[in-house]
């Protein structure tokens, strides 16, 4: 075969496979069965096997994901994308809608009608046909250039158009609009991992798809299982749709996902109609919506009302209110954390409540149980408003049928029958049990997560097992573990116990403040644990300090102090440093940090909600150059960089006279670097 022949049929296999994944994941309709889309797809990795330079970008072959990217450039939006105004009543639509029309000059106006999902808006660019970039909305002027990561998202066309016959319909330029969202079956299983790994779980199924678009590496986005819809449109090269619903007409004819359920209404009647008729249908959906999208359905209309600096005047979102439910609270459980905190449970008989079926229910500490006047045998509401564990919010007193006795903690722990007490001024009960087994699954759990020490493999069922058959009785264990002792164990092959293993020997080389984070010591997060590694630089160093030396630090206050130093007093605490000491974990070692440039020795405090960066990275970017993070404005603080809606601290900044800098200049200092 010629290199123009194999680029020929290359090119029709790629458009095959990408009519098929239309077809699959769009449509919901496979048009082949997956044998035969396999052996295509095999036919296209032999094709550039034999000639590589096919193996572009466009290939569906590069879905996988690339290599781990270094970071993500910043890029500008030819149309800003613009957030949107939001209501939760009725009242407000006919509000909006009176705007409009007086603005129009008509008596009704049409209305697009359409899902809001709870998704992370996207911006992706086609020039030609190709696509060329896929930008997160950001500040709404730039954004992060995250085409690697959209790549591999099976529903987002490579290139367009899908077939002949639409060939004269593909424009020049065009900036598609839409949310990348991750399916709740996605989301499910992506919590199920984590559990099994011990890792902290996503609240919600939009968190886990920002977390998972600003991953690093493209084969991990791919894992995830993300889709996406097309719902705007930025900048157009071409003949322009006249209607957003004909723009949503034409999307679907050049093969883009779009929302199924829209609908187009005639006045805000309908609108109002139509919303309320389908709230029921929403929990139906394989997405997360809260709420509907109302737009002036005529492009020309749109234009004539304009934007302020932040929304469109001609779009509003209503919101759905979160879902509550009546049901019975059968009992109250007990569970221990690492800390030995006993936290209540709600038992509860089984409810449907968005979407699932409910039978557990947060109720937090022993004061919120005496507030709620909650009772085994009560009727209860429940509400779940897109956490993972629904919450009990009121105690329905009045349908209570005779006494029912007060639920009372309990005196002993409930797994290892030790004693339990409360320190004066805390709501926490606490087990004090050295010799606890849910402390200690806790513990482990703790110890191996990502943040922590990193020990993939290490689930909850495996820790279960571990503590269980004695193989293990404190962090340190784990680093005697053998093949032997791991294979005998309940569905551990020697691969999984060999992938263990790998796992804990990488863990004896984390960081300092990992370390520190890792041990569990009470008052002490992620936060807290850097500022100690950053002072003293070695552990074995920070076990010599005092609680009066701790102070002298700042943001650690004497609660932090003593327990610091309290922790590193006690014989068990010794014992088990000796341990992994003795395991070769490494109590010394610190990341590079830039020690030069505009950002080095320099003090932030961080406020507010950032468009885009989340609080975690804009404190490690500040860290990875060389500056310092603060929780607390002080007169020791160099520069407050300010979000939405920052509260006190600015005021305070503004007080001591602190240099404020908004999200888009400490972007540009971040950049000087």
């Amino acid at each position: 075969m010629t290199k123009s022949e194999a680029k020929r049929r290359h090119s029709e296999i790629c458009e095959e496979i990408e009519r098929h994944n239309y077809a699959y994941y769009v449509e919901n309709k496979p048009a082949i069965p997956d044998q035969a889309f396999d052996r295509l797809m095999r036919g296209l990795l032999d094709l550039e096997k034999e000639f590589p330079e096919l193996a572009t970008s466009l290939s569906p072959s590069q879905r996988v994901g690339g290599q781990p990217l270094e970071g993500f450039r910043s890029v500008e939006h030819r149309v800003p994308m613009l957030s949107m105004d939001n209501t939760y009543n009725f009242d407000e639509l006919r509000e909006f809608d009176e705007r409009v029309r007086k603005q129009i000059g008509q008596k009704k106006i049409e209305y697009f009608v359409e899902d809001k999902i709870d998704g992370v808006s996207i911006s992706l660019t086609y020039e030609k046909g190709r696509l060329t970039l896929a930008a997160t909305r950001g500040d709404g002027e730039t954004g992060d250039d995250v085409t690697s990561n959209i790549r591999t998202i099976p529903a987002v066309p490579l290139f367009i158009p899908r077939s002949a016959k639409c060939k004269e319909s593909v424009p020049d330029l065009i900036e598609v609009r839409g949310e990348v969202y991750m399916p709740k079956k996605s989301f499910e299983k992506l919590n199920e991992e984590r559990e099994k790994c011990g890792e902290e779980l996503f609240a919600n199924p939009r968190n886990a798809c920002a977390g998972s678009l600003k991953l690093l590496n493209p084969r991990m986005v791919a894992e995830r299982e993300l889709n996406m819809v097309c719902h705007g449109m930025g900048a157009f090269k071409g003949t322009i749709p006249e209607k957003q619903s004909e723009l949503t007409a034409f999307y679907r004819q050049i093969g883009f996902p779009v929302i199924r359920s829209s609908r187009v209404c005639a006045g805000i009647d309908a609108v109002i109609q139509f919303v309320e008729a389908y709230e029921p249908s929403r929990y139906k959906l394989d997405y997360e919506i809260d709420g509907m999208v109302i737009k002036v359905n005529d492009f020309d209309e749109q234009k004539k009302l304009g934007t302020t600096s932040k929304v469109p005047r001609f779009m509003i979102a209503y919101k759905y209110a979160a879902e509550q439910a009546e049901t019975l609270l059968e009992d109250v459980q007990i569970q221990v954390g690492r800390t030995g905190v006993l936290t209540p449970v709600a038992v509860l008989k089984p409810v449907f409540l968005a979407g699932t079926t409910v039978s557990r229910a947060s109720l937090h500490n022993q004061d919120e149980i005496e507030r709620l006047d909650a009772r085994i045998g009560d009727h209860v509401l429940v509400e779940k408003s897109g956490e993972i564990i629904p919450k009990v919010v009121k105690v329905l007193t009045q349908k209570r049928k005779g006494p029912l006795c007060k639920f009372q903690y309990p005196a002993r722990c409930p797994v290892c029958g030790g004693h339990v007490v409360q320190t004066e001024g805390q709501v926490a009960v606490r087990c004090v049990s050295a010799d606890c087994p849910a402390q200690l699954k806790a513990r482990l759990r703790h110890y191996a997560m990502r943040t922590a020490m990193d020990i993939e493999g290490l689930g909850i069922q495996l820790i279960e097992q571990l503590v269980d058959s004695g193989l293990v009785n404190d962090v340190a264990d784990l680093y005697r573990l053998t093949m032997k002792q791991l294979v005998d164990l309940e569905r551990m092959g020697e691969k999984s116990a060999q992938n263990l293993l790998d796992g804990i020997e990488a863990g004896k080389e984390r960081h300092l403040h990992r370390l520190i984070f890792a041990l569990g010591i009470p008052n002490i997060g992620e936060h807290a644990a850097e500022l100690l590694a950053d002072e003293y630089k070695n552990l074995q160093a920070l076990t010599r300090a005092t609680a009066e030396e701790l102070q002298s630090i700042h943001e650690i206050g004497p609660v932090v102090a003593d327990a610091v130093a309290s922790f590193f007093k006690e014989t068990s605490t010794k014992r088990l440093l000796e341990k992994l000491a003795k395991s070769g974990v490494h109590f010394d070692l610190m990341p590079k940090r830039i020690s030069s440039g505009a950002l080095a020795g320099k003090t932030f405090v961080v406020t507010g909600t950032l468009e885009r960066f989340s609080r975690d990275d804009a404190h490690r970017f500040i860290k990875e150059k060389g500056g310092k993070v603060l929780s607390s404005v002080s007169s020791k603080t160099d520069y407050l960089v300010v979000g939405e809606s920052p509260g006190s601290k600015l005021d305070k900044a503004r007080k001591l006279g602190v240099a404020t800098l908004d999200e888009k200049t400490f972007l540009k200092m971040l950049e000087k670097e």
